[in-house]
């Protein structure tokens, strides 16, 4: 019986699914584990299948994007971006949602597989690492925000901590020192990166968190508004709420009008992402403006060139800019 690809995975000491990105000469392999197939591959005289090849290197047309959700502002504006793109490069769209579900999330990649040449995954409550590891990986696939420590997987984020860094620095510098904080979900990677945000600028300032300031939330309007409740409801109460996202913010914003509140003069207000309503609440929300269609846009246009070169090796992380859009209720 001939040597198999299975024989290469084994002296290299890689799984299967990775053999075969070598051999293919896709993307999403470290200079490591590619050298050490290529070398198991050669002392073993391995000879890959042609038909087999052939098979594999036919397109489908289709790129799949997997989000966890496609409702709200945020997503939107992210899929506008997304679409437009794809649309000028002559590609169609696959679009699934996980709801932040690690089953859900394997059940779409499960679905989608073989019908898309390319992935684009945002998914910030697991790592770009373990999904990798799952028989898909022979594809390009570009992560979008997701948490991801390996160099060599393709990676487009925006700087989550330093946005809310920033903004911490600002409401400080306008002589805040009692700041609410309301989360965002437990697990996922951004809401951790801006959480670490609001701490580290407190840390510079030489002020100490209380961890009583700082109550769960979920990014939605529901736990924006129950956060902030618990937030009012100390005594002494903060002298401004951060909200880890707008939505949640919106919320704060009913709950602090409904104890008899006015914002900005008893209660300054921040959000995060810059979403379009952001402009129009009353006041207008000071947020963290994330390019959120720019962020589709591009994240596009890296699996599209990942598709055509068929190869591309340790593609640096990217990580785009953020800025402070201070209105009225700062």
């Amino acid at each position: 019986m001939g040597v198999t690809i299975r024989d290469v995975a084994r002296i290299a000491k890689v799984s299967i699914s990775t053999v075969s990105r070598v051999l293919n000469d896709k993307c999403n392999v470290s200079e490591d584990k590619r050298v050490r197939v290529e070398r198991a591959a050669r002392d073993l005289g391995y000879i890959p299948n042609p038909a087999a090849q052939s098979l594999h290197s036919s397109r489908t047309g289709s790129l799949g994007v997997l989000l966890p959700f496609v409702s709200g502002e945020f997503y939107a504006e992210f899929l506008n971006g997304v679409d437009k793109t794809a649309q000028n490069g002559d590609w169609l769209l696959m679009i699934s949602t996980s709801h932040n579900s690690e089953d859900e999330l394997r059940a779409a990649l499960k679905g989608m597989y073989r019908r898309v040449d390319g992935l684009l995954i945002m998914a910030p409550n697991i790592t770009a690492e373990s999904v990798l590891m799952q028989p898909h990986d022979d594809i390009p696939v570009v992560f979008v925000n997701t948490r991801c420590e390996d160099e060599a997987i393709s990676l487009i984020t925006f700087d989550n901590h330093g946005g809310m860094r920033e903004m911490t620095r600002h409401l400080i510098a306008t002589g805040h020192t009692r700041i609410g904080f309301i989360r965002g979900p437990v697990l996922a990677f951004d809401a951790a990166e801006r959480e670490r945000g609001y701490r580290d600028a407190h840390r510079e300032a030489g002020l100490t968190v209380n961890e009583e300031l700082i109550v769960p939330g979920k990014y939605s309007q529901q736990s924006g508004h129950d956060g902030a409740v618990r937030l009012l409801g100390m005594d002494p109460r903060p002298t401004a709420i951060m909200a880890s996202n707008d939505d949640s913010a919106i919320g704060a914003l009913s709950a602090i009008r409904e104890a008899g509140l006015d914002v900005p003069s008893d209660v300054a207000l921040t959000g995060f992402d810059d979403v379009p309503s952001a402009r129009f609440t009353v006041p207008p929300l000071s947020t963290v403006h994330v390019p959120v269609r720019e962020l589709g846009a591009r994240s596009i246009e890296v699996l599209m060139e990942c598709i055509k070169t068929g190869q591309i090796s340790r593609l640096p992380h990217q990580t785009m800019d953020v800025e402070l859009r201070i209105r009225k209720s700062t």
